[in-house]
């Protein structure tokens, strides 16, 4: 069997008395799309957040590539292949399109492919290149999503983490950005997923992990958990 890309065992994150996750454990193969699934509150921004180093692991273990990265600062996790795109953007408002991708481009350790993989944004995100000198909080829900992806994928990552990239977006935007995921995927890009429309989800991953209260509590082919009486009662109203 093919090693995991990344995998979690019993992750649990604190803040300070309060417990972010207490028990979460799942695996990322190669070339994959995985969903973490759950209501909000679940503990799927938690557990995207400790992955990237953006807050530290109480205890548990996070291996990317076969190493421990758990302890290590978000910048040395960057260069190592892992990217996030943030809920919410986290957009230099004030910053124009092509600064804010730049930015996303500053742990390559060869700088000599910044134009590069710039252009190979533009490529596949069109509007950003009409509107690479407009300033990053000028634009709309849409284009910021579109630009948050576009800044992770400045570093080249290996693995592409995307925390609910169609929270508040129309549903024709939606569809287009899961269309460049699905791109991004067939180029063999890894993916996980944090995503609020669980149907959504389901369909478009190969596996996924359910969290409850800061607990991973089902895991499986995405296939078999659309089927689950336990996910269809409790997400997809179905059952």
């Amino acid at each position: 069997m093919t090693a995991p890309l990344l995998k979690i065992e019993n992750l649990e994150v604190r803040y300070g008395d309060l417990i972010g996750v207490s028990d979460v454990s799942f695996e990322v193969p190669p070339g994959s799309v995985v969903a973490l699934l759950g209501s909000n509150g679940g503990g799927k921004t938690t557990t995207l957040n400790a992955i990237a180093g953006l807050i530290p692991a109480h205890s548990g273990s996070i291996t990317f590539r076969g190493e421990e990265i758990g302890g290590q600062s978000a910048f040395v996790i960057v260069r190592k292949g892992l990217a996030l795109s943030p809920e919410g953007w986290r957009l230099f408002v004030q910053q124009s399109v092509e600064n804010n991708l730049l930015l996303g481009a500053t742990p390559l350790a060869d700088r000599t492919r910044k134009a590069g993989l710039l252009e190979r944004v533009y490529e596949i995100f069109p509007r950003l290149k009409e509107r690479r000198n407009q300033r990053a909080g000028t634009m709309s829900g849409g284009e910021r999503q579109m630009l948050a992806v576009g800044r992770a994928l400045m570093s080249d990552p290996k693995l592409l983490m995307l925390d609910e990239p169609s929270l508040g977006l129309a549903p024709a935007v939606v569809e287009s950005m899961y269309e460049t995921f699905g791109r991004l995927h067939r180029e063999g890009l890894t993916i996980l997923l944090a995503e609020q429309s669980i149907e959504l989800a389901l369909e478009v991953s190969d596996f996924a992990t359910v969290l409850q209260v800061g607990r991973s509590v089902l895991s499986g082919t995405a296939a078999a958990l659309a089927q689950d009486p336990q996910v269809q009662r409790a997400y997809l109203g179905t059952a």
